[in-house]
């Protein structure tokens, strides 16, 4: 064996062991993964294959495809997936509108910009119930403060009962939706026109491109992979949206606000079809999935051209 290969030997040996140092050291980190991500998943899509239902003693049999049959015929799911579709696609797109704005309004020589920051993490810093329960304070028919600030601007001349109206509901819970994710969107926004290079809107600048010109010559094809991702988690995290609407309305009123997630909890706790829950869990996963691959095989095809 010649000195070369020894030595070579040695650095794939050396590398080897580097490799399993670092597994061992990520193992702390992955145990709660599987734990509490992992094992929960696959023993949801083992329910959904079952009759599961609540009660001391159950007997759980194995059913096949009868509970994905029953999802595919069951209209009430389908209204609240069309529901939370809405909701999920409104959310997004004026998260995303309103989230550009902040984070260009942030990028700029902004005075006081630390704590315009600071304070545009706010809705981040709290959790959902209690953000519903706030908003419930502001929507509130009789003392609430959006009713009596409309009332003193003259828009309104009687109290509209926002979150018991049909009319009004989903919009109200959508306003809720923006506001509460909008600072992660403005985070990650942020992070990408900081990438953008100065060189590249001073030479436009030169050339005499104006503001608008620059931002859509530059800035948005900059950062078109970080809208396509932050897009689309943006799209499963609203979806996927449970705390903040239940605490708002509970799905009400009539089910005008009851999004999948929604439906397929009152189906597990309030009547105990765990296996045809986890069905509709499954089923919602499959959906947004194919939605969401769609969506990337569009944005791909046009990136390719």
């Amino acid at each position: 064996m010649t000195a070369i290969e020894a030595t070579a030997r040695g650095r794939v040996g050396k590398g080897r062991r580097a490799d399993r140092g670092v597994s061992f050291l990520l193992l702390p980190a992955l145990i709660p993964v599987l734990i509490f991500s992992v094992g929960p998943l696959l023993y949801g899509i083992y329910l959904s294959f079952t009759d599961a239902r609540g009660g001391r003693n159950a007997v759980i049999s194995f059913v096949g495809l009868k509970n994905f049959g029953e999802v595919l015929t069951d209209g009430d799911f389908w209204s609240s997936f069309k529901i939370g579709l809405i909701w999920a696609v409104s959310v997004t797109v004026l998260q995303f509108a309103a989230a550009l704005g902040l984070a260009l309004l942030l990028n700029s020589d902004l005075r006081f910009r630390g704590l315009a920051r600071a304070l545009a993490m706010a809705p981040w810093a709290m959790p959902p119930i209690v953000i519903g329960l706030m908003w419930r304070l502001v929507y509130h028919p009789t003392a609430g403060v959006l009713n009596e600030t409309l009332r003193d601007a003259h828009v309104i001349g009687h109290n509209i009962d926002w979150l018991n109206n049909f009319g009004t509901v989903l919009p109200a819970i959508i306003v809720v939706g923006v506001w509460t994710g909008m600072p992660q969107t403005t985070v990650v926004l942020l992070a990408g026109l900081q990438g953008v290079a100065s060189e590249l809107h001073e030479a436009a600048s030169v050339d005499g491109a104006g503001v608008w010109r620059r931002f859509w010559s530059i800035t948005l094809p900059q950062l078109r992979p970080v809208i396509i991702a932050i897009t689309s988690l943006d799209f499963v995290w609203n979806i996927n949206q449970f705390a903040m609407v239940y605490a708002l309305t509970q799905g009400g009123p009539g089910g005008r606000t009851r999004l999948p997630m929604l439906f397929a909890y009152e189906e597990a706790f309030r009547y105990g079809f765990f296996g045809y829950a986890a069905a509709l869990g499954v089923a919602i996963t499959i959906v947004v999935l194919a939605v969401l691959g769609l969506y990337l095989w569009r944005q791909m095809r046009e990136n390719a051209s």
